[in-house]
Parts: C-alpha cells; structure tokens; sequence
C-alpha cells in the first residue's frame, strides 16, 4: 500500500510546463512591446528634432528676407548638382550681401563673407517668386528628413510659407 505524505514539496511536471509555457509567452509579447516603445520613441523625437530645426532654419530666413532690397533678389542655383532655385542671393538693407543656398544636405547661410549652417538634415530647398507680378514676395520651401531606425528615415515638408519683402 502507497503512503501519501501530506506535507509534500515541489511541483509537478505539468505544473512546470505550464508555467515554463506562461512565461515564455510573457516575455515574447513584452519583447516585441518594449521593442515598438522603443521605435515610437525614436520616431517622436526625430519628429521632433527636424520641427525644430525647420522652424529656426526657417525663422532665419523669413527675417533676413525681409530686410532685403527687393530689386536686388536673384533666386538660382549654387551649382549643377544642386536643385533648381535652391540658392536665394540679396542686399539687405544695412548694405550687407547675403544668402542661403543648399550644400548637399546643409542649408547654409552666407553673409559678408563668412558662411554657417543651419541645419545638416535638409533634403530639398526651393526659393521662388510666387506672382511674376509682385517681385515683394518670395516662396520658401524646405523639406528636412533624419535617419531613424533600420535605415529608415523621417522627412517633415515645411509648407511653401510666403515672405514679404519689406523694401
């Protein structure tokens, strides 16, 4: 005759397995959870990134532009392997020369001679006079993009916002 202890420790095999099974799932679906967090958080703050810099870069140009002397815009480009309009050259008012043209993907600013940058994310640049009868304003068009994840990239279009020359 067979004795049960009523006292006894440990788990049965089925037990085990289920358990085993349980927690395998678990850390499956959290893996792939805490591997989508990560993903929307790059991805917010690449968006947030290239706002940012669309909107100082664009800032810079929208004042500079209105301290310009209308009759002395020229929009062209900087070179052959640059985008058509992507480069605006004017006086400003003061006397000074100045302009913004596209390099690769830097969007840099040219004044008196001494040139910055002002963001290295720039994907597309055009300038363009959006009434052949109004020389006074002038079209700014930039789209920047940052590399993500994966290879892949997060690009922001800043809509063509309209400048009015000042003078």
């Amino acid at each position: 005759m067979v004795k049960r202890i009523s006292g006894r420790r440990g788990f049965t095999l089925t037990e085990a397995m289920i358990t085993v099974a349980i927690v395998s799932i678990l850390a499956t679906v959290s893996a792939q959870l805490l591997l989508q967090v990560n993903r929307y958080f790059i991805l917010s703050q690449a968006r947030l990134d290239v706002q940012r810099e669309a909107r100082a870069a664009m800032y810079v140009i929208n004042r500079s532009l209105r301290q310009a002397q209308s009759n002395t815009i020229l929009i062209d480009r900087q070179s052959s392997s640059q985008p058509f309009y992507s480069r605006i050259t004017f006086t400003k008012i003061q006397g000074s020369t100045m302009s913004f043209h596209q390099s690769g993907t830097s969007l840099i600013r040219t004044e008196g001679g001494r040139s910055s940058t002002l963001t290295k994310n720039l994907r597309y640049l055009a300038f363009s006079f959006p009434r052949s009868d109004d020389l006074t304003i002038v079209s700014v068009a930039t789209t920047l993009e940052k590399t993500i994840y994966e290879g892949r990239k997060k690009a922001l279009h800043m809509a063509s916002e309209k400048v009015r020359v000042m003078n």
